[in-house]
């Protein structure tokens, strides 16, 4: 046991992090009642915290180089307790964005590409693959763990006991910090890159918020942006804004490396076509996970009606089949080789989606339902198996801790996308699909078209359908329309869930487009020595 102290705390953290995220997911509906909001401002909390980490990985992993990773580790924790405090205490939903969004997403920044290279720093050879492993397991065991235990506190209890007890078991970990240990550096160590770090968190930044505010500023025809360009929505220019930072950022990392001084990230790296398709890869199942993630519940709770334990419950099956395929499916990479089994894992999603669909009613069945859910684990337990080991393997031991943050970065940025791309696909359906059902309803007067026509110009959100009804009567429509109104809502509701579920399965098609440079024996086993890598190690699954 005293051999394996370090991996107790690492693992730890693993898992609160990944709890962490788990419990925020179903617990929207409780969130938008606690604090009188609206689904969109959830979607926009759970997008920014995905979007902080992304943004900041790159330098959390530099200032591991800087200022040492067991160092960063516990500052990380403490930042991250920090948030967890405000979060429980947050009395507004901005305080609960500042809390859990900003202050956990940068404690959680510094804490992950430190925690990566603490375990291949503690441990060598074969103890390294079984601590990797182990770690997996954890994030395994917490993506089990969180809707379950998340739901039953927020239905119960309340969610902000689940922050509570992270604040202790930060605390618990932080007295443990002597079970750490880190080889002293030598040689000179590297400087910070602060305008390439500001630039890659600007261009980020931009580029996602320009797709999270879609839903609400419209592509191209304005809708309800607080400012146009030319007529047009800013929505594109926001999002070609964040492309030209990143441009310049592309640059200005090359001009660095010309002239010898050290860049925030080597772009050299990315030439390499394994670690660019696993990187793309990543990218493509975090997009595909966090979507789900984040429409399935709103189906659960917004349409069915049902609490977050019961949502909780119905997640359960995608939790524990993906603990067992990413645990199992290790060995038969290392048989079939990494670009069959990611290509084997991208067609059991795109199956899964198919059958999802197929299950998207009004009366939810149940057993249909945790079919298709299971088999949505088997996909990215499968992904989950082989995409770390393929990323880490790419590259030597000096370059571990600068490919774990561009890893963590591909990850993260694939949440914030999923969340922010297909949340607005949601909405944007939702919208659509109303609107022409009112339109083509023969039984609906003009001033009923005309009432849903104002409401509609102010933005749409995903509500229940008593919300629908009890505004149509404020407006003074007779019961008969108000019915009316309240049934093409709730067939546009389905329209709009089927058209964003149909849309992580174009994105599970189009992901099968970077597997041809993926390894296709056994190139990714370990180099003798350095162990295995991080393969499902991250903060979002």
């Amino acid at each position: 046991m005293r051999h394996w102290r370090a991996l107790i705390v690492l693992g730890t953290a693993q898992f609160l992090m990944v709890l962490d995220t788990s419990v925020m997911n179903v617990s929207i509906s409780q969130l938008v009642e606690d604090f009188d909001t609206e689904v969109t401002t959830i979607q926009a909390v759970i997008t920014l915290y995905a979007l902080v980490m992304a943004a900041f990985m790159l330098i959390g992993g530099r200032l591991g180089d800087i200022l040492g990773r067991r160092r960063l580790f516990f500052i990380g924790l403490i930042v991250y307790g920090t948030g967890s405090a405000v979060t429980a205490l947050a009395p507004t939903v901005w305080v609960l964005a500042l809390g859990w969004s900003v202050i956990e997403g940068l404690g959680a920044a510094m804490v992950l590409p430190a925690m990566a290279a603490l375990v291949a720093e503690s441990y060598r050879g074969r103890d390294r693959a079984v601590a990797y492993g182990v770690i997996g397991g954890l994030a395994g065991a917490g993506i089990a763990v969180g809707p379950l235990l998340g739901g039953w506190v927020t239905t119960y209890l309340t969610w902000r006991l689940v922050f509570a007890g992270e604040v202790v078991v930060v605390a618990a970990v932080l007295l443990c910090r002597h079970m750490i240990t880190e080889a002293e550096r030598t040689g000179p160590h590297p400087h910070l890159d602060g305008v390439g770090a500001t630039l890659s968190a600007t261009g980020l930044g931009l580029g996602v918020l320009g797709v999270l505010q879609s839903s609400t500023w419209g592509w191209v025809s304005p809708t309800n942006p607080p400012f146009t360009i030319f007529g047009f929505s800013p929505t594109l220019f926001v999002v070609a804004a964040g492309i030209a930072v990143l441009a310049f950022f592309v640059h200005w990392e090359r001009r660095r490396e010309a002239q010898g001084t050290d860049p925030l990230v080597h772009l050299p790296l990315l030439r390499k076509p394994v670690l660019r398709s696993g990187l793309m890869a990543l990218l493509g199942q975090n997009l595909i996970l966090l979507g789900l993630f984040f429409v399935i519940p709103l189906y659960l709770q917004v349409v069915q009606g049902f609490d977050a334990f019961e949502t909780g419950l119905r997640l359960l099956p995608v939790s524990i089949t993906m603990l067992l395929a990413s645990v199992l499916a290790s060995a038969l990479g290392r048989k079939a080789g990494p670009r069959r089994v990611v290509r084997l894992a991208l067609a059991v999603m795109a199956v899964a989606v198919v059958w999802l669909l197929a299950t998207i009613d009004p009366v939810i069945d149940d057993a249909q339902f945790a079919g298709a859910m299971a088999l949505v684990g088997v996909g990215t337990g499968l992904l989950a198996s082989q995409l770390g080991n393929v990323v880490q393997s790419s590259v030597g031991e000096v370059e571990r801790s600068e490919v774990g943050g561009l890893q963590f970065t591909a990850q993260n940025l694939g949440s914030a996308l999923g969340t922010a791309l297909i949340g607005s696909i949601l909405l944007g359906a939702l919208a659509h699909a109303f609107t022409t059902q009112i339109a083509d309803n023969p039984e609906l007067s003009d001033e009923a078209r005309k009432q849903t026509g104002i409401a509609l110009e102010s933005g749409i959100s995903f509500v229940t359908t008593d919300q629908v009804r009890s505004a149509a009567e404020k407006a003074g429509l007779p019961p008969s329309e108000v019915q009316h109104v309240t049934n093409s809502y709730a067939s546009a509701q389905l329209n709009g869930l089927k058209a964003a579920i149909l849309a992580t399965g174009g994105v599970t098609l189009a992901t099968f487009l970077v597997t041809p440079s993926l390894p296709a024996g056994g190139s990714t086993r370990t180099k003798k020595g350095t162990g295995a890598p991080a393969g499902a190690v991250g903060s979002t699954h």
